[in-house]
Formats: C-alpha cells, structure tokens, sequence
C-alpha cells in the first residue's frame, strides 16, 4: 500500500497532538464525509462517549470522526475539542438549523506513566482534541505520538501503530491502534513479536518468531495494578456496508489484538474496536466477502499494534519504561 496507514484509504485523515511535559495526548480520525461506524468492546473497563448510538439498532449511522486519547476518564474531553473544529467547519447531524458533529471517543490510561498531570481545574484535553483534528492529515507520525505518548505496555514502551491491506478484489482495509496493554507484544523477554506471522515486509523489523518457543513466554504477567491498561483501534474499509455488516467487522478484528497482545480483554481494560466503512466500493458477496473483510482487518490490526511498539520512544524520566529500540536496537 502507499503509506501503509489507515489512510490508504480515501477519505481518512488523522491527526495528533500531545505535550510531553503532560506526558499524555491524543490522536483522532478525520472521515471527510460521514461514514457508517460501529464498535466492539471486550475490555472489561472501558471509558468511552457517543458509543450507545454505535449499536446497528440505533438511528444515527453516519459519524464524522472518532477519538481516542491518554488521560483516563479525563481524556473525554478531548472530543469536545474535535466537535468544535468540526463545528467549525460546518459538519455534523443536521436536526432543522443546527448541526452537531457527532464523535465517538475512548480513552486510555496513562495517568501512571510519567508527565505532570497537575494541570489544575480542568484537564488540557478539549484543547488537545482541537489541536489534533487541525493537524490531521493522510501521512502521520506512528510510536510515542498522540493518544500514544503516554502509552505502556508490562515490558515496552507503548505507542501509535498503523498498517494497511487490500482483499483480493481490491476492497482496502486500514488499522489505527493505541497499543497501552497489560500484557506484551513480544514473545518472553526476546524482540520477537507475537504478531510476527502477520508482518509484511518488515514493518516492525522482519524477525519472524524465535526458532523456539521460551518456556516463559505464556506466563501471565500483567503492568502495574489492574485499571492501567487499554488498547484502543480503529479499523476502517472503502468498502459499502451496512451499520451491521461494520459491526461484524469489528467483532473479526477483534482477534487481532488476541493475535498481539498476551494477555489481552483482561478485567479492568478498556480494550476496543471501532469500525467504519466510507462506501466507496460495494461488497460483492454478503457473506463471503464480508468474511475476508474482516478476516483481514484482524491481521492488519496485528500488525499495527506491532508497529506501533516498533516504532515508540522512551519518554525523558528516571523510571520510564524502555522502548523495543531501547532494548533491542
């Protein structure tokens, strides 16, 4: 693909905005038009806005950007920031004279990993979430960027990934994802990634999976204290879909983070999926394509989560935790 991003696909652009003193920041997906969207949730500890609507029984289809931001709880505000550039303009759900942009957001948490987050009354997300929908655009920076800065995982330094493929009729799939899990995107204490049978070319450094398995690699270990983990994504396709065709993609995906991440769907995270779909191409079969499509965005989203370790940087304190260049070149 061109880029190898989420916007390989027409339509898509996507922005982020951070501050390394805070340590926390956010990136968000621009649709230039309204797309169909929907979102599958299996972290038991999600924070997340404008999701309900999501669900194929609810009225609203069309969405005009998604959200996903450090900052815990506190980083919900950021979507208000992108309704306001939105606003701006002129987009959103038209009800008589008023427009109101509508934006899902999720949030992770960073709140642990460094950065000042004394930022007083009110949290700098709104004015983050403004800044990043301003910036985007179809290339962006991957790793320690946005909703990534702040990002950890139990042995890595967390961050922002992306990859993209296209089926064998030519339908485009793109995966974006906030990589801050409980678990690890690498195989024991070695540089090798659980995602390694997915990778094309070598977009997270080509290594393949150890020539043996280390006999610590299925050990449970999890970061810190349960609530510190989420990986958010979003994976997105140019192809016509209806709200619940979206929903089934984002249920497929689903398994491209068990594909990465070990362990993964854990009690307190707030591990998500959000799909959408700009209707550029129709689906040729109902079911056979639609299960490419989604057998697909579960590998794009593999790798993403993958490059999105490869591609992170330490942040600048004493006890911050090491990034995969860090430790392995």
């Amino acid at each position: 693909m061109a880029l190898n991003l989420i916007t390989d696909i027409p339509g898509i652009r996507v922005g982020h905005a951070g501050d390394g003193k805070l340590g926390s920041g956010v990136t968000v997906v621009i649709f230039d038009h309204p797309v169909i969207a929907s979102v599958d949730v299996r972290g038991g500890g999600p924070g997340t806005r404008e999701t309900a609507l999501l669900d194929p029984a609810q009225t609203v289809e069309g969405i005009d950007a998604i959200v996903l931001s450090g900052g815990s709880a506190f980083g919900l505000d950021a979507a208000s920031g992108v309704q306001a550039w939105l606003r701006e303009q002129g987009r959103g759900f038209q009800v008589r004279d008023a427009r109101i942009p509508i934006v899902p957001a999720a949030i992770l948490f960073d709140l642990l990993s460094g950065g000042d987050k004394n930022w007083g009354r009110y949290p700098p997300y709104r004015e983050l979430g403004y800044e990043a929908a301003k910036s985007a655009a179809a290339d962006f920076a991957l790793g320690s960027v946005g909703a990534g800065l702040g990002a950890t995982t139990v042995n890595l330094k967390g961050g922002i990934g992306s990859a993209s493929a296209q089926t064998l009729g030519g339908i485009t799939v793109g995966a974006l994802a906030a990589a801050n899990a409980a678990g690890s995107m690498t195989i024991g204490d070695g540089p090798h990634f659980w995602a390694a049978p997915f990778e094309r070319g070598k977009e997270f450094g080509g290594l393949g999976w150890p020539a043996t398995m280390p006999t610590e690699a299925l050990a449970f270990r999890s970061k810190g204290a349960l609530g510190e983990n989420t990986t958010l994504a979003v994976v997105a396709t140019d192809a016509r879909l209806t709200k619940a065709q979206v929903k089934r993609v984002a249920v497929m995906a689903q398994s491209g983070l068990s594909r990465a991440i070990h362990p993964v769907h854990t009690p307190l995270d707030g591990d998500l999926v959000f799909a959408a779909a700009t209707g550029q191409k129709p689906l040729p079969d109902p079911v056979f394509s639609l299960s490419e499509l989604g057998t697909l965005a579960a590998h794009v989203l593999a790798r993403a989560i993958a490059r999105g370790i490869y591609e992170a940087k330490a942040l600048p304190h004493p006890d911050a935790v090491p990034s995969w260049r860090d430790r392995f070149g």
